[in-house]
């Protein structure tokens, strides 16, 4: 069965080489129950590793079943481990946070569908060893004792046709040490293979063949009896049936495991999850913010109208160019009603802005006051909802008559009916004949904070300006570009603009101004997530420390799963489960706390925002991302670990 010919290993120890094994031959064959001893440092846990395919020799040749274990991968060599070879250690490990029954179990994780058919029942091993009734008990509810025969309970439920037993009785009192003796003497009766390291003489002197090693080398090799227990020689295994417990079975597995972790260190677990919910809550909020803004903008721009043009004097172009101010001062009345003669115009309006304040009884507020002609209501789309808006003949004869905004209606007139109400404008009077629909917020500018009162009257009753500060004009799609060529064409001719002066009059498309202000606001939206992503990246980043500490905690636990067969894919897929359940835990959270503080926000401080699906998925699936970005490194750095380095970790 296990053949092994000049076989040497070397550890580094600091700068010095140890020799742990200097050319060992030996030879075991099927059945039999060898002890191995020698004093400490004599290289029998090192031999007895190599005999469970826990660690490789440096040079020489061993092979187990007849096949030469070095020209094998280690996938499959934690294969033969698994079908094989049952392990029992000298310090139990067991996992402390399963029951005696789940640490069992763990084997069958890992086997494949052929071994779990032949295996043996969890619940019958235990009651075997006399720990029926301790089943759900943790390993820090029972003796050392039953954690031994735990742990010879485990090694059994493959069925393997080897037991590999390091110091199994070293932590043990004396009627222990007699029962777990009793079990493997029995174990081998049954004709199992028994290789167990000791460095008690009595123990020895219960195995039928005695190997004695000192300095690294064989230093004697007697059987005590003359016979061996009976048992025909097993061929090396199929490795090529598939495991029994694949995909959602696992992964359901090391979910259970990764809840179990989180609550056996629940302040640790808590201030991991923390800094996540705060990352995914900042996250949510910032988005929800630049949502809001974004949902305000495009409801502003809505209310802007379509398809219109905005006629203004560009002084920037006039820098430096004095002739040029000189030759153009700005737009008059006239220069409106030439515009509005250009084909396929549909609507024109000259304004003139300001401010006032506007007051009503014994309520007044500053308020802005907007002087136009009765095209801008077509202009913008903003019939009255109402009342009515004012007519070219009120604004020739320069009448005294107002459209108020949303927010000049309900601070001056709260549930009154303003219409037919005097509403006076620093020292003018003007009756309101018409209430405004609503517009919404640009920013920090109110858009129903307003006035709406006729050009003239604004001009020349209550602004006191003799030109117009821009002129709209709207036209159909199709022709806004000809109409826009047109404008700029006649008012430069008009007013003598030529050459880099014609730049003094700007014709800008709304359109294009409504985009440039939507995609500013995407970009906001965006920069505040980015910022919210920040802390999300710290939480990350505190997981990923957290996910060490854990790597580091369990180095032995990890040794143990493949020590039972788990590949580095098993290690990596379980620590990063471990870390995206930690995110998904804070994901929730954050993702509940992001909502109500975007309410609150919403509620208190009266800022729009607005939670779209799409914010949420974002993220939940920022979250995840964080988990598995920040759980690989630890989690690729405990899949990496050698089963045998990972046993000795102190």
């Amino acid at each position: 069965m296990f053949e092994l010919t000049n076989l040497t290993r070397r550890y580094a120890s600091g700068r010095a080489e140890v020799l742990a094994l200097n050319n060992v031959s030996l030879k075991i064959e099927a059945g039999e129950f060898v002890a191995i001893m020698g004093p400490s440092g004599s290289g029998k846990s090192t031999l007895l590793h190599i005999l469970g395919l826990l660690d490789r020799p440096d040079s020489g040749s061993f092979k187990l079943f007849g096949v030469e274990t070095s020209s094998l991968s280690e996938n499959r060599l934690a294969a033969l481990r698994s079908e094989s070879i049952g392990f029992v250690f000298q310090m139990f490990n067991l996992l402390p946070r399963t029951s005696a029954i789940s640490n069992v179990s763990l084997p069958r994780l890992y086997a494949s569908r052929e071994s779990v058919k032949r295996g043996k029942d969890p619940a019958a091993l235990l009651e075997a060893v006399g720990l029926a009734k301790r089943a759900n008990h943790k390993p820090n509810e029972l003796s050392g004792g039953e954690r031994q025969r735990v742990a010879v309970a485990r090694a059994l439920l493959n069925d393997p046709s080897i037991i590999v037993a390091d110091e199994p009785t070293g932590n043990l009192d004396t009627k222990s040490t007699k029962e777990i003796m009793e079990i493997l003497k029995d174990l081998h009766k049954q004709g199992k293979t028994i290789i167990m390291v000791t460095h008690e003489e009595d123990l020895g002197a219960m195995a039928e063949r005695v190997i004695r090693l000192k300095d690294g080398e064989k230093f004697s090799d007697t059987k005590s009896k003359s016979e061996i227990s009976s048992s025909s020689a097993p061929s090396f295994p199929d490795l090529s049936s598939p495991r029994a417990y694949l995909g959602i079975s696992r992964v359901k597995s090391y979910l259970s495991q990764a809840f179990k972790g989180l609550l056996a260190n629940k302040t640790r677990s808590f201030l991991s999850i923390l800094g996540v919910l705060i990352g995914v809550a900042s996250v949510i909020t910032m988005l929800a913010l630049g949502e809001g803004a974004r949902a305000d903008v495009r409801s502003t721009i809505s209310s802007m109208g379509s398809n219109v043009l905005s006629v203004r004097p560009n002084w920037r172009a006039s820098r430096g160019r004095d002739t040029a101010r000189t030759a153009f001062s700005r737009f008059t009345t006239q220069d409106a009603e030439l515009i509005r003669r250009i084909p396929n115009v549909a609507a024109v309006s000259g304004v003139v802005t300001g401010n006032a304040q506007a007051i009503h009884l014994a309520n007044s507020k500053r308020t802005r006051v907007l002087g136009a002609e009765p095209g801008y209501q077509d202009i913008f789309n903003l019939p009255p909802i109402s009342g009515r808006f004012f007519t070219q003949e009120e604004t020739i004869s320069r009448r005294r008559v107002a459209l108020i905004g949303k927010t000049v209606k309900e601070e001056l007139y709260g549930d009154d009916d303003p219409l037919g109400t005097n509403l006076r404008l620093d020292r003018v009077n003007f009756t309101v004949i018409g209430v405004l629909p609503e517009r919404g917020a640009t920013g920090w500018r109110d858009m129903d904070d307003e006035v709406i009162i006729p050009l003239n009257t604004a001009m020349h009753r209550l602004l006191g300006k003799r030109y117009l500060d821009y002129i709209d004009v709207s036209a159909e799609e199709a022709y806004l570009n000809f109409v826009r060529t047109e404008t700029h064409t006649m008012l430069t001719r008009v007013h003598g603009l030529t050459g880099q002066n014609s730049e003094m009059i700007e014709v800008r498309n709304t359109a294009e101004f409504q985009e440039a202000i939507s995609e500013t606001a995407k970009t906001f939206s965006w920069l505040l997530a980015s910022i919210a992503l920040v802390s999300l990246l710290v939480g990350g980043i505190g997981i990923m420390n957290i996910m060490l500490v854990s790597v580091a905690e369990r180095t032995k636990e990890i040794g143990l799963r493949k020590a039972l067969g788990a590949i580095e894919r098993d290690i990596l897929l379980q620590f990063v489960i471990e870390a995206v359940v930690i995110c998904l835990g804070g994901g929730i959270l954050g993702i509940v706390a992001g909502s109500l503080v975007s309410s609150l926000l919403s509620s208190m401080a009266g800022w729009s925002m607005k939670i779209s699906p799409l914010v949420v998925f974002l993220a939940f699936s920022f979250s995840v991302g964080v988990g598995l970005i920040f759980g690989i490194w630890p989690a690729s750095t405990a899949s990496k670990l050698k089963p045998v380095d990972a046993l000795r970790y102190e």
